[in-house]
C-alpha cells in the first residue's frame, strides 16, 4: 500500500453505513411530504415538473407557492407567461387537484379527502415506507460485507461480531424510525 492511500478502519465503514442510512430516512421522509393530507402544505406540489420552454423544471422554481389557509394554495409564478404551463402540469400530476387560473395566479382548493383516498394514501405511505426498509437493510447488507473484508486484515472473531452486533442494533433503530414515520403520516391522513 502506498504512502497516500490511507487505511479505512471498521469504525469508519460503520459510520459511513449509518450516514447512509440516516440519508434513507430523510428520503422517505421527503418523499412522505409530498403525499397530500386533508390539510394544504405547499410540499405536496414539490414533485411538479412543469414543461418551461421545452425544459422540465421544478414548479418551487418558477413560482412562490403559499397557503393563505389551511384548506388551499396560492401559485404566484414568476413568469407570468409560465401561468398556462403551471396549470396544465398541476392538472397532469396525480394528485387529483383543480388549479383555478384567474390570468395572475393559481389558485387551489384542497378538497377533504374520502375514506376511499385516505385508504388509497395509506397503502402509497406502507408501500413508501417498505421501501425505506429495503434501503437500510441494504445498507446494512453493504456494511456488514465490509466488515467480513477485516478478517483478512487480521481482525479477531470476536471484535467482528461485537461490530456486527452493533451495525444489528443500528439498523433495527433506522428500521424502527421508519416504522414511527409510516404510523404518523398514517394518523396525518387518518385526521378529519
Amino acid at each position: 500500500m502506498s504512502s497516500t492511500e490511507e487505511e479505512i478502519t471498521i469504525d469508519q465503514v460503520l459510520v459511513h453505513g449509518e450516514d447512509k442510512m440516516k440519508k434513507s430516512i430523510a428520503s422517505l421522509k421527503t418523499d412522505f411530504q409530498s403525499i397530500r393530507t386533508g390539510r394544504a402544505s405547499s410540499s405536496i406540489l414539490d414533485r411538479v415538473e412543469v414543461d418551461y420552454y421545452g425544459t422540465p423544471t421544478a414548479l418551487k422554481s418558477l413560482a412562490n407557492i403559499s397557503t393563505p389557509d389551511g384548506r388551499g394554495l396560492l401559485i404566484q409564478p414568476y413568469d407570468k407567461t409560465a401561468l398556462k404551463s403551471i396549470e396544465q402540469a398541476i392538472h397532469k400530476s396525480d394528485l387529483g387537484l383543480t388549479a383555478n387560473s384567474d390570468g395572475t395566479v393559481i389558485r387551489i382548493s384542497i378538497p377533504a379527502l374520502t375514506e376511499e383516498r385516505r385508504k388509497d394514501l395509506t397503502k402509497q405511505v406502507k408501500k413508501i415506507g417498505e421501501e425505506g426498509k429495503v434501503s437500510v437493510r441494504n445498507v446494512r447488507r453493504d456494511v456488514d460485507q465490509e466488515l467480513k473484508k477485516f478478517k483478512d486484515k487480521g481482525v479477531s472473531e470476536d471484535e467482528l461480531k461485537r461490530k456486527a452486533e452493533g451495525l444489528q442494533k443500528m439498523t433495527d433503530k433506522y428500521i424502527s424510525e421508519v416504522d414511527k414515520a409510516i404510523k404518523d403520516k398514517d394518523a396525518e391522513i387518518m385526521e378529519i
